[in-house]
């Protein structure tokens, strides 16, 4: 057994969460990751005891461009706050364990970077892959190379390099040395390659006892990842889709095939990363139909097999949804101050915390097998049970209360953690009412030595409106939304003189206009080009095309 397979995360962007620029301006750091700090008594407060934080480290714009592994990103402040965060964590019992970003890096990497100077006499030409000096690319360097989900920005690098290999493994020395973390997510696992995972996971193996590495997969058979030899675990995608798809369809067949179709690829053995919510997807408020299907889903994403994850912001009922490509109100700032009552006086809060509290007190939540007790379209029931401990879970999806009768391998009373409710079995069976768009958690008396505190139904039946993100990250938003049209909108542009003499929105026209001649601007493009509104980057910018 090792921490990980106790482990609630709570899963948090810095960039967005701390109010960051969108660009980095490469300028003196600012301290905003000291504002993590209270959040980290919150977090622990909910029944969170790790935490999955990143990209962290210097970069161009959204964090996963790296331009240095060992410098904290200067929008979020130094190594020295980092250090200190994570230290503050450890003190509160919180695990910590960052995102790797080790498939790509950003333009002004310094291999890279010596590449676009140097060009053919570069010593790290091999360092990225399909390195083509015949060709060209976006950013008119007069060269090519293979990228990462079509974006220019994001370089590919050459994994087969044993230097490439040697540099990144180093990084990960260095940030557990330096930093003292407990794991990594690796971003975009899915199409690393498998030998360049089995070396960090060498280093894993070295650096720290349970050093955790967790993959990014999206799709295909999760063993290829997660097994003895590669990563400890993915992310469970199939999971996620499973989870709001069947409640809003009202149908459990779903999520019950998923947890078959899993287990049959991975085994009881592997515990995969569970999550119903992230800062690539839209919050779990936002995609479902029935808000009140916000207990059923969070009681079983902290019941099913794997590790349960809460994206930051999400234990508020906050909403978020991708808007015209952009993933920013999926990452909104938030205050501590906004949200430091919750526990008293938000629902969905006391909600998180109860299951929070629920999972870290029963083992069997966290090593029981799992068996199917009775499988409805609008209801399910299901078992965790190891040794003699036994836990039911009930959900349903309906809007009418359900009762079921379910057979037991315990002859004792049962005790609804959430409710407070008193079951007791007769002849090996248990009847249970599960109230609409509910569900409960059923633990065998002598099962936990812990007392849970039941939540009221009124709090989990009758939900109340969506909570709002803070209205500095609305107004942030919104102004950003203005720029971006008062540019759209803004009269002829003169870009018939020197570069020194044009306003950021010229220098901006003159970028795009010349990456118009190397081929189709994408939205992704156009975004970076809109955003940046530094005149010594811009400029720097629309001279590298020459």
């Amino acid at each position: 057994m090792a921490w990980y397979d106790e482990a609630v995360f709570y899963h948090i962007y810095p960039l967005g969460m701390t109010g960051a620029p969108k660009l980095n301006s490469y300028s003196e750091p600012e301290h905003r990751l000291n504002a993590l700090i209270p959040w980290i008594s919150h977090i622990k407060e909910i029944g969170c005891n790790a935490i999955y934080i990143g990209p962290l480290f210097e970069s161009v714009g959204h964090g996963y461009e790296t331009t240095d592994y060992k410098k904290l990103d200067s929008r979020l402040g130094t190594n020295k706050d980092l250090a200190d965060f994570v230290s503050e964590c450890h003190k509160q019992g919180v695990r910590v364990i960052l995102d790797g970003v080790f498939n790509h890096t950003g333009r002004d990497f310094f291999a890279f970077r010596d590449i676009r100077q140097q060009r053919e006499n570069s010593q790290y030409k091999d360092w990225y892959c399909n390195v083509n000096f015949r060709g060209n690319n976006s950013f008119d360097d007069g060269f090519s190379y293979e990228n990462w989900g079509g974006y220019d920005l994001l370089a590919k690098l050459n994994q087969h390099n044993p230097a490439v290999r040697d540099y990144i493994c180093d990084v990960i020395r260095f940030w557990v040395k330096e930093f003292d973390i407990d794991g990594l997510r690796l971003d975009a696992a899915d199409v690393m390659d498998f030998d360049y995972m089995k070396a960090l996971c060498q280093v894993a193996n070295e650096v720290k006892q349970d050093f955790w590495l967790m993959g990014e997969v999206i799709h295909g058979n999760y063993s290829r990842w997660a097994n003895d030899g590669t990563l400890h675990s993915v992310t469970n995608y199939m999971l996620h889709k499973a989870l709001y798809s069947a409640h809003n369809d009202h149908n459990y067949f779903e999520i019950a095939h998923t947890i078959k179709y899993v287990s049959d690829m991975v085994g009881d053995r592997l515990k995969l990363y569970t999550f119903v919510d992230n800062h690539d997807v839209e919050r779990i408020f936002t995609k479902l139909r029935n808000k009140a299907h916000f207990l059923p889903v969070h009681i079983m994403l902290y019941t099913l097999p794997g590790i349960p994850s809460v994206y930051y912001g999400s234990e508020f009922g906050i909403e978020g949804r991708k808007e015209r490509n952009s993933d920013d109100s999926l990452r909104p700032a938030l205050s501590y101050d906004d949200y430091k009552d919750a526990m008293k006086t938000n629902p969905y809060t006391k909600i998180i915390s109860a299951l929070g509290r629920i999972r870290q007190n029963t083992p069997a939540l966290c090593y029981g097998d799992y068996k199917e007790l009775e499988l409805q379209t609008t209801h399910f029931a299901y078992e965790r049970k190891l040794g003699n401990e036994s836990v039911i879970v009930t959900v349903n999806n309906s809007d009418r209360d359900v009762n079921m009768t379910l057979r037991c391998v315990s002859l004792n009373k049962y005790i609804g953690a959430l409710s407070g409710e008193e079951i007791v079995a007769e002849d090996g069976c248990v009847n249970v009412k599960v109230p609409a768009n509910g569900g409960e958690i059923w633990i065998c008396v002598g099962s936990s030595d812990k007392i849970f505190t039941p939540i009221k139904s009124v709090e989990i039946n009758n939900p109340p409106e969506p909570v709002k993100v803070t209205e500095k990250a609305r107004e942030v938003f919104e102004k950003q939304k203005e720029t971006k049209l008062a540019k759209e909108e803004k009269a002829e542009l003169n870009l018939n003189k020197p570069y020194e003499e044009m306003t950021v929105e010229e220098l901006q026209e003159a970028i795009l206009e010349k990456m118009r001649k190397n081929g189709p601007v994408t939205d992704y493009m156009l975004g970076t080009v809109r955003e940046n509104t530094h005149q010594g980057s811009l400029l720097n910018w629309v001279r590298s095309f020459n």
